[in-house]
């Protein structure tokens, strides 16, 4: 089976440990954030999210992990802005600004872009045991 995952790079930063295509991971997967995947990644490209990465009890008490081996990574960016009328400096993911780039490996350090803000990455894992 495979599966299209979420990672946060803070999530990533904190606690991941660095992967690469090839690589076997053992994840904790949960429901994603559909509307915020939605506005960072457009709807079509959210819908093939299957689940995301957690490291911080967003799992339900006693989920197994997923143990995966690592097919494809893409860096995600994206602009961030201020919504009209939100209190100053509350910014907000600028629908239809997420791009992706493809990666061999993954550290959760990934450089932002003139404008576009690293936020995360999508990885494509085949399932070995869950």
């Amino acid at each position: 089976m495979n599966l299209t995952v979420w990672l946060d790079d803070w999530q990533m930063q904190c606690c991941g440990d660095p992967f690469r295509i090839g690589s076997q991971v053992s994840w904790t997967l949960t429901d994603t954030k559909k509307e915020w995947l939605t506005d960072v990644l457009g709807a079509e490209t959210a819908e093939t999210v299957d689940a995301a990465e957690e490291h911080h009890g967003g799992a339900a008490e006693g989920a197994a992990p997923t143990v995966a081996t690592v097919t494809a990574i893409s860096a995600v960016h994206c602009r961030y802005a201020p919504r009209p009328g939100d209190p100053v400096g509350t910014r907000y993911a600028v629908p239809g600004t997420g791009t992706l780039t493809a990666l061999s490996s993954a550290d959760g350090w990934t450089p932002d872009r003139d404008a576009l803000r690293f936020v995360g990455y999508l990885v494509e894992l085949a399932v070995s045991g869950r």
